[in-house]
């Protein structure tokens, strides 16, 4: 009795110890996660005034799950619909993006799985020698080599004593979050440069338009000249004159085309398609009257994107900090394995055959680090300086959107009072090419004096056409700026792509 009484201490003891560590179970090392604060202005500088006063903008309400909707609709251009959709379904960067999601998603999975158990059954003989110490035997004694026979299930489960299973799973949630948000990034950002570059072709097409009535009326002009030569009424420097006009008029009429070419192939690639097999028809660009109420600050940091996915990045290396204080304390790895055990393999699935094995077969169950030359002070380090990298990051990019946003409502509204001042310019250009031809008919001016005039009427058109293809762009990039959603109105049909069916 005394013998046993000396053996119940330590089991006891370790009894004890046992149910401390599972008591510890779950407890996480990781900091209190906590979005950093950053300065939000009360309104944007650059929206309009009395779109504020009125009431346009409603306080945010978390969004960034929300649909972003098919925003390119309010620009009711069935052509540009047609090729949103198209790109949606073919692009191969979003395929890609969406192809990390999936990575990210699995990893995820696989992270997951270190909450569970691990179950494994195997079936096969091992040849083995016993020494006779294990056997109570006296020294010296040889015990005979033998083959057995198992067929066994393996169980084995690691305690999250301090919260390094769930810190990792925590992290490799926020790892996918982030990745998904990163998807819709990419996703909008196809969005807006297909816009974009719909609206530059369409504004290419409006400066061939320009050139072709240019060359028109040069041809004309040319025909009036020869006659007034072929009449002597003037010289051969004007002729001359008014052949160079019409020649650099149809070069300047090329280069518009060259460029054109270069943006439909441009726009090609965005479609996923080979540009040899693409082709757009030609339409000038009409001026674009839509109005995006940009919403207050607040909800920029819920709507972007790109926000999200460094917010995302920031709660993962926050977890990442709570698995790296975890390798400084004890791990407890629980295993078991059971099944049947013969020497032969007629014997092997009797009832006496059965055995069973509680604790690892190598090692212990319980490991506490002692010593590792500063490896894991390392990684701690490093992990807490991610962590302020990560954070540095997210305030970088809330500054940046904010710059982005106010930097395309102030192009906005400089743009709309430069394209009405350059259309007064094309008016009185007009006017004055108008009067200089009829003088020149007359003889009252030379050729010299139209030509200036002819070519200020050129330039303010192109200048004009030009301004409306900024404004066009200027407007996709607000919308691209403020995550693709926009002020009070309603989010509009989802147009999220599904990744998980890719």
């Amino acid at each position: 009795m005394k013998k046993i009484n000396v053996l119940a201490k330590p089991l006891a003891t370790c009894s004890a110890l046992l149910a401390s560590l599972l008591v510890l179970a779950g407890c996480s090392l990781a900091p209190t996660y906590k979005k950093p604060d950053v300065a939000t202005p009360a309104a944007f500088k650059e929206a309009p005034a009395t779109e504020t006063a009125n009431g346009t903008w409603k306080t945010a309400q978390p969004s960034e799950e929300l649909a972003r909707g098919e925003w390119w609709t309010a620009f009711g251009d069935a052509s540009l619909n047609d090729l949103e959709k198209q790109a949606a379904d073919a692009n191969q960067n979003l395929k890609a993006a969406a192809a990390r999601v999936k990575e990210a998603r699995a990893l995820n999975q696989a992270a997951r799985a270190g909450l569970f158990p691990t179950l494994d059954a195997g079936f096969g003989p091992t040849r083995e020698k016993l020494s006779a110490a294990s056997q109570l035997e006296p020294d010296g004694r040889n015990i005979a080599q033998q083959t057995l026979w198992r067929a066994q299930a393996s169980a084995s489960y690691e305690v999250d004593l301090f919260g390094r299973v769930s810190n990792t799973v925590s992290a490799a949630k926020a790892d996918q979050q982030q990745s998904e948000a990163l998807f819709r990034s990419v996703q909008l950002a196809l969005q807006a440069d297909v816009a974009q570059n719909y609206f530059s072709l369409r504004e290419l097409d409006s400066e061939a338009q320009i050139f072709a009535t240019t060359v028109d009326l040069r041809e004309q002009a040319l025909k009036l000249v020869q006659n007034r030569f072929d009449e002597g009424e003037t010289s051969e420097l004007d002729l001359a004159r008014a052949k160079s006009e019409l020649a650099s008029a149809r070069a300047d009429a090329m280069t518009v085309q060259r460029l054109r070419a270069a943006s439909e192939h441009s726009l090609a690639v965005l479609l996923g398609k080979n540009p040899s097999e693409f082709g757009l028809a030609a339409n000038p660009l009409t001026p674009i009257d839509v109005r995006i109420p940009p919403g207050l600050p607040s909800s920029l940091l819920e709507r972007r994107p790109d926000i999200a996915a460094a917010e995302r990045a920031m709660a993962a290396a926050n977890a990442r900090i709570g698995v790296a204080k975890a390798a400084f304390f004890p791990s407890l790895s629980l295993t078991g394995t059971g099944g049947f055990e013969a020497a032969t393999l007629a014997d092997l699935f009797k009832w006496s055959s059965r055995a069973f094995l509680l604790g690892p077969l190598a090692g212990t169950a319980l490991t506490v680090p002692i010593f590792d030359g500063g490896k894991r002070k390392g990684n701690l380090a490093n992990a807490r300086a991610v962590y302020e990298e990560d954070a540095a990051n997210y305030r970088q990019q809330v500054l940046v959107a904010f710059r982005e946003v106010e930097d395309n409502l102030s192009d906005l509204r400089i743009l709309d009072d430069q394209t009405k001042a350059q259309a007064d310019a094309v008016s009185a250009s007009n006017r004055a090419a108008q009067l200089s031809r009829t003088q020149y008919t007359e003889g009252a001016v030379n050729y010299l004096d139209v030509i200036d005039a002819e070519r200020t009427v050129l330039q303010s058109q192109r200048t004009a056409a030009q301004l409306t293809g900024l404004q066009a762009t200027a407007t996709v990039n607000l919308i691209r700026a403020l995550g693709g959603g926009w002020g009070d109105q309603a989010a509009g049909s989802a147009q999220t792509t599904n990744v998980a069916t890719r």
